[in-house]
């Protein structure tokens, strides 16, 4: 799956299991580690998590696989690192406190929801799959 697919694959996840304020920074011109930032707010500790297992079971059944994943024990931020994109989980106040937004403010955000995706295992056969 291309960077931009990717990323906009984990916003419609997120967005799915009800991920709030949700963005897609297109990062490409301002640093060298990523093209896109995914930053997504969840309610809360569990709902977050939440949000990380979907994405992880989910994209790695389509063939997805992060380098690496931060933050899962504790739930606050949760950085999930697929190369080209990186995808930030983030409580609330997380969100606020780091204002991650503020710092990528000048990067054009992509409208995922017009990004063509490839298709997506369903839930029941990625759960199957894991």
């Amino acid at each position: 799956m291309e960077a931009k697919q990717l990323a906009a694959a984990a916003a419609w996840l997120s967005d799915q299991k009800k991920g709030a304020d949700i963005r897609v920074y297109d990062v490409s011109d301002h640093i060298k580690v990523a093209d896109y930032f995914v930053v997504i707010s969840g309610t809360s500790r569990p709902h977050v998590k939440a949000l990380y297992n979907e994405l992880h079971i989910r994209l790695k059944a389509a063939g997805e696989l992060h380098a690496r994943a931060e933050g899962t024990d504790l739930g606050w931020w949760i950085l999930l690192d697929y190369g080209d994109v990186v995808v930030h989980l983030l409580q609330p106040e997380a969100r606020e406190y780091y204002a991650l937004d503020s710092l990528y403010q000048d990067c054009p955000v992509l409208d995922w929801t017009a990004v063509e995706l490839p298709e997506l295992p369903r839930p029941e056969a990625a759960r199957l799959a894991e």
